[in-house]
């Protein structure tokens, strides 16, 4: 098979939604597609034992939550699939709007007895920033929950996309009986038990159904008001095909994966600082979005997920890292589910595959197999908004502080700092579970205790130019600097914040979330 069939039978999406929607339980009925494993085992799983196999990391297991991004490939009929499983919890937004740059296409859960609730609005705006194209699963229809039609007028409001709903449910909770599949043109019965059955609409026996008339008169309105199919609007990010079911009895789930697959985007050009490159270029090229550590504890390792973004990777050849010029060989890399990996010996544009790390890497770097010096386009940002002084309680375990302190902070959820006048040590992050999958994993994996102070909420903003002045600078306008020793100032309030610049008009400061481009990623 050629390299050009090879990328276009990649289908590489992220799953996004509000915690508690589905998410993982949706990530473990698609891996028994794939036939990866033999019984899917839910966030729920804890008191039996089950855990899903998504959520890999031992807090993710303990709390239910996931907290990290998954990567899980496997084929699934003439397709090669990989899928990232964002972490749900909005404190571990900036870990998905990165992965979200890895992705051609975005399956977006809608739990049915809520609708859009605040974390789906925030990464469908990235996604819509970035023109991905998205598929909606409404699910929990086995529960009672929002009108259809309401649910579609939602979408439409609240996150401004057109939608076209793929399939209808007919009923719900305990009434629910199935899905008319408008695609197919056939009834998918819900038997219970994760069993279902077909019946084309032609051999559908309507009459005595009151439930199933009505749900037809629906569909007559949907085909008369309601928005056209469109397969270019769909890979534009204009439209949004809908479709409904229920992850944890798993129904609807194969119909919507088969027509998703079919679909949704293969891999499409990437953007670098001298133009677009295509996918089925010759030339090996690639960027990582996503540092990890300690994915297997017993061996200390971290891996680098690297997004191929052109040309054919086989195993043990040379590429070069253009941030620093180095050659190297890469002998050692991965494909992944989830936790369990395996020597991986060629892979193709769309997929993503681990690169062990020597700590040599940095997101956002770019890789090449080829002479041209190319950078794809710098991964966002995410500037923090709460700050903890850290410190090592035994002094005598600075050492492993210092090491773990390292690490984790390649991964990209907490931000590091220093502070000028006296080096402490300053964590930034985004929501306070952050800072406490960091002491948790401090203690689990480097055995080391460790103390915060609260700083509070900060406003952040980096300076332009290093400062001529350090008097400007006193605890309300902390001074530091970041990994990357860049200046920064940690502002206590606005009120701070405005004074400052009133006093300073010629120091200037950048707000990193304004300076974001999710576009030129």
């Amino acid at each position: 098979m050629s390299v050009k069939e090879q990328v276009n039978n990649r289908r590489t999406f992220a799953i996004i939604s509000h915690p508690d929607a589905g998410k993982t339980t949706m990530t473990e009925k698609l891996l028994l597609f794939g036939n990866i494993i033999r019984e899917a085992g839910t966030v729920k799983g804890k008191k039996s034992g089950k855990f899903a196999t998504s959520d890999w990391m031992e807090i993710e297991k303990k709390r239910g939550i996931s907290v990290t991004s998954s990567v899980m490939s496997f084929p699934y009929k003439d397709y090669y699939v990989n899928i990232l499983d964002t972490p749900g919890h909005e404190d571990f937004s900036e870990d998905t709007y990165r992965t979200l740059t890895a992705v051609d296409s975005v399956v977006m859960i809608i739990d049915s007895t809520k609708g859009v609730e605040p974390q789906t609005i925030k990464l469908f705006k990235v996604c819509r920033m970035r023109g991905i194209p998205i598929f909606t699963f409404i699910n929990k229809l086995d529960r009672e929950g929002k009108d259809p039609l309401e649910l579609l007028a939602e979408i439409e409001d609240v996150l401004g996309i057109e939608s076209y709903p793929m399939n209808w449910p007919v009923g719900m909770g305990k009434r629910f009986e199935g899905i008319i599949d408008r695609f197919n043109n056939q009834f998918v019965r819900f038997l219970g038990d994760e069993k279902e059955e077909i019946t084309p609409l032609e051999q559908l026996d309507k009459a005595g159904n009151p439930t199933i008339e009505s749900v037809f008169d629906e569909l007559e309105l949907l085909d008369e008001a309601g928005n056209e199919f469109s397969e270019e609007r769909v890979m534009k990010g204009e439209l949004t095909p809908v479709f409904f079911g229920s992850a944890l009895a798993n129904f609807g789930i194969r119909t919507f994966f088969d027509t998703f697959i079919r679909f949704a985007s293969p891999p499409k050009p990437r953007k670098t600082d001298d133009g677009l490159v295509s996918p089925d270029s010759e030339t090996f090229t690639g960027y990582i979005f996503k540092i990890q550590a300690n994915m297997n504890p017993a061996h200390r390792d971290r891996i680098a997920f690297l997004r191929i973004c052109s040309g054919k990777f086989t195993r043990g050849m040379n590429v070069r890292l253009t941030r620093t010029n180095k050659t190297m060989n890469l002998n050692q890399t991965q494909q992944f589910l989830t936790s369990s990996r395996e020597t991986v010996d060629e892979a193709y544009a769309g997929d993503i595959i681990g690169l062990y790390d020597p700590n040599m890497y940095q997101i956002g770097d770019t890789i090449t197999a080829g002479k041209e010096d190319i950078h794809y386009r710098e991964l966002p940002q995410f500037p923090p908004e709460m700050f903890r002084k850290v410190r090592v309680k035994n002094v005598m375990k600075s050492k492993q502080f210092k090491k773990g302190i390292e690490q984790l902070v390649q991964e990209g959820a907490i931000q590091l700092f220093k502070q000028e006048s006296n080096d402490d040590t300053i964590l930034g992050a985004v929501g306070q579970l952050q800072f406490e999958v960091f002491e948790y994993r401090m203690k689990a994996e480097y055995n080391v205790d460790i103390e915060f102070t609260h700083l509070g909420d900060r406003i952040p903003r980096w300076l332009a130019e290093p400062p001529k002045d350090l008097r400007l600078f006193d605890s309300r306008s902390l001074l530091v600097k970041d990994r990357y020793d860049r200046y920064a100032v940690l502002f206590e309030n606005d009120f701070t914040l405005r004074y400052f610049k009133d006093k300073n008009k010629d120091v200037e400061l950048i707000d990193l979330f304004e300076a974001n481009d999710y576009k030129s990623v």
